[in-house]
């Protein structure tokens, strides 16, 4: 494993993280505290205001993401988050919002240049793919739809994936198709994306795998849901998770 020495990060731990499932923060900063990162966690920070950008309600969203600006601005080094949705947010919904505010979206450009996805920040930043991490059974990847197709991901997470030992890595057949969740899509539109959803859990199904990985919290919520609901073993995790798993010796 390749090491990095005291490089300063900020944690952006997200909405969902925070309120719904600490432990993949937790296991975001076992990964980075293992690559000797200095992590600092501004107290301050709530939310990007994606919710609120992505339902059309952007004259409410700006009051948000200038608190994430003012929270964040005035830190050191990197910042990053276990979420493709809220990087994708603060790389495009961001300049979106600010295109007519010239002093904030000023902010946002600096803000954008320090901000990272966790996987992105691994593999294309300290070109590190191999954490020690150990993880028995059988994993399929399901690429969110933020991290695929707002930021150009799709290579990241596998390479991280494939370097775990213990796991078998198989195709997740028609991987780059939406989970259904989308944010308030899956609220507004539940019929549609209940029929999204059943169709990410059969090829989840058909993969084999017992452990479906994704980067977004959003989307493990939704996948979880509907295979419970559906009565299948599998299960959706975090990257992260797999990730800060080692080996007991």
């Amino acid at each position: 494993m390749e090491k990095s020495s005291n490089m300063q990060v900020q944690l952006f731990v997200t909405c969902l993280v925070d309120a719904i499932h600490p432990r993949i923060g937790e296991a975001t900063v076992a990964v980075l505290e293992r690559l000797r990162m200095s992590i600092g966690f501004p107290r301050g920070q709530t939310c990007c205001g994606q919710p609120a950008y992505n339902a059309g309600y952007h004259r409410e969203a700006r009051p948000v993401a200038i608190r994430f600006l003012d929270v964040f601005e005035p830190t050191e080094g990197v910042i990053v988050t276990p979420s493709g949705s809220c990087a994708a947010m603060i790389h495009h919904g961001f300049p979106e919002l600010f295109r007519e505010d010239p002093y904030n979206l000023s902010r946002s450009k600096s803000i954008i240049k320090r901000t990272y996805e966790l996987s992105q920040f691994l593999v294309n930043v300290l070109g590190v793919t191999n954490l020690n991490a150990h993880f028995d059974g059988v994993l399929t990847y399901h690429p969110s739809c933020h991290l695929l197709r707002d930021l150009g991901e799709r290579d990241a997470p596998l390479r991280l994936l494939h370097e775990v030992q213990g796991a078998e890595v198989v195709p997740l057949p028609r991987a780059e198709e939406c989970c259904g969740f989308g944010g308030l899509f899956s609220v507004k539109m539940s019929s549609l994306s209940e029929h999204i959803a059943r169709r990410k859990t059969s090829n989840i199904r058909a993969s084999g795998a017992a452990t479906c990985v994704t980067c977004d919290t959003g989307c493990l919520m939704n996948i979880n849901g509907h295979l419970s609901r559906e009565g299948h073993a599998a299960e959706c995790i975090h990257l992260a998770q797999v990730l800060a798993e080692q080996e007991i010796p």
